[in-house]
């Protein structure tokens, strides 16, 4: 894998240039790990009906909740080490990501163990019974069983960037989307298997190419090298405070999921549960792109913010606004143009009367995405630079507290109040993204320099 001088690439390449390089290559990255999501529910509901397809979407909450932890670690654990980097505080880089490999491997452990033990009450408390809890069950089941390998897949992507290996980032990805489809369609059109080959088909895709991936660290061959962890209290205390947004938003937007499904069964029963499945599906075409963006000039902004050169990573963070914008209102007008040629993609013999409530419930959804790229471009930029207080607060009601409050206010409306739910959020979120970032300029010249994320005595085992 070719890999760039950080110091040269983050800290020297013109900020229109460095979008390109790597914003595209991790925006694609992004799309292509995703696509395999994508493909597979499309197979599900082609191969294996709606009910199955339905259980895939009423387990999935709790899936990204399995990794939700582990992204708390490696999004966190990215930043500070670009951070040191930028500082020069190599050996401090160093344990950082030693201790957050530790740790990822970990939470998997226990939070797979977890999900384990208590997929079937869970899901049962949702109100799933018969055959949809028992899909539901077994397909949440194989992703506990492997969460202590595949949890580190974004991770990893993130440590292969600061070492400036973007094209082996992109390559990681393109191979895992490709593997990961490969393994569904051989499993479930092949061998047959039910909705835990899909489950199995996905987990061992990552692990291959997280567990290659790792290699070359293990070779010793990165700028980041594995070394004699040293845990610390202000290193977990960092990973804790800096992490909770987006772990905050991961957690938050699945409960929010959870109950947007316990209250879909409710109204709309098993058909409801699998037409927001395709909403959900169609989120995730876009939202990768959007991710990629913003997550692939994070070791930039980050470097520049940590060697204080703040006018530098503000530069590169308008490419991150200005590519989110583009894409998102993109992507709306093109979800209203095609609302029934989605739907069939993954229902797969859909009556009129699901047909026309997947159309009503993607013509809603798609206006979500004309002012959803403000605050998620915000959170993003405040996670860069280290700003958790307004990142926290941003994430939490972004994906909980507004949501569940237009629910309740929503109530009566039954359905249309959970189609509309979504782009009424990001509207709201959208005000408040706009007041934070307001503060913040306000007081921008008045910002000290970035504290240190640990402590410096490490600096003198500099590599």
């Amino acid at each position: 894998m070719k890999r760039t001088d950080n110091k040269e690439l983050f800290g020297s390449t013109k900020p229109r240039k460095l979008f390109f390089l790597a914003a595209i290559p991790g925006s694609i990255g992004m799309l292509a790990s995703s696509i395999y999501q994508l493909m597979e529910g499309i197979m599900v509901g082609q191969f294996l009906g709606d009910t199955a397809f339905a259980a895939v979407n009423l387990a999935m909450p709790f899936v990204i909740i399995n990794f939700a932890v582990a992204d708390l670690i490696g999004v966190v654990s990215s930043v500070l080490i670009s951070h040191s980097l930028g500082r020069k505080e190599y050996a401090k880089a160093n344990n950082i990501f030693t201790c957050a490999c530790i740790g990822i491997v970990l939470s998997g452990l226990a939070l797979g163990g977890a999900l384990f033990g208590l997929s079937s009450p869970l899901l049962k408390a949702m109100g799933a019974d018969g055959e949809l809890l028992r899909l539901s069950t077994q397909y949440l089941r194989v992703y506990a069983l492997c969460s202590p390998v595949t949890t580190a897949v974004f991770a990893v992507d993130n440590y292969l960037r600061i070492c400036g290996v973007i094209r082996g980032s992109l390559i990681m990805n393109i191979c895992m989307s490709l593997l990961c489809m490969g393994l569904e369609f051989l499993f479930l059109y092949v061998f047959k298997f039910g909705v835990w080959g899909a489950a199995l088909a996905t987990a061992t895709g990552m692990m291959v190419c997280v567990i290659g991936a790792f290699i070359p660290f293990f070779a010793g061959k990165m700028s980041l090298k594995f070394v004699r962890p040293k845990f610390r209290a202000a290193f977990v205390k960092k990973i804790v405070a800096c992490g909770m947004p987006n772990f905050l938003n991961n957690v938050a937007a699945r409960l929010t999921s959870i109950f947007m499904n316990i209250l879909l069964l409710r109204f709309g029963g098993e058909t409801a549960v699998s037409v927001y499945g395709v909403l959900m599906y169609a989120d995730g075409i876009i939202q990768p792109l959007l991710y990629g963006a913003c997550d692939s000039l994070q070791p930039a902004i980050g470097f520049n913010w940590g060697a204080g050169e703040y006018k530098r990573a503000l530069a590169i963070e308008k490419y991150c606004f200005t590519a989110c914008a583009v894409l998102s209102v993109l992507f709306a007008v093109i979800l209203m143009c095609v609302p029934e040629g989605i739907t069939k993609l993954f229902i797969s013999s859909p009556d009129a009367a699901v047909t026309e409530m997947a159309r009503s419930a993607l013509m809603i959804f798609a206006c979500t995405y004309f002012v959803r790229w403000i605050s998620f471009a915000a959170q993003a930029f405040f996670l860069a630079i280290g700003k958790s207080a307004q990142a926290t607060a941003l994430s939490v009601c972004v994906a909980l507290v507004f949501p569940l409050l237009l629910m309740g206010i929503f109530y009566a409306l039954d359905l249309y109040g959970l189609w509309i739910n979504t782009p009424v959020t990001a509207g709201i979120a959208g005000v408040m993204a706009i007041a934070l970032l307001a503060a913040f300029f306000v007081k921008f010249k008045k910002l000290p320099p970035p504290e240190p994320s640990l402590s410096d005595a490490e600096n003198s085992d500099a590599r």
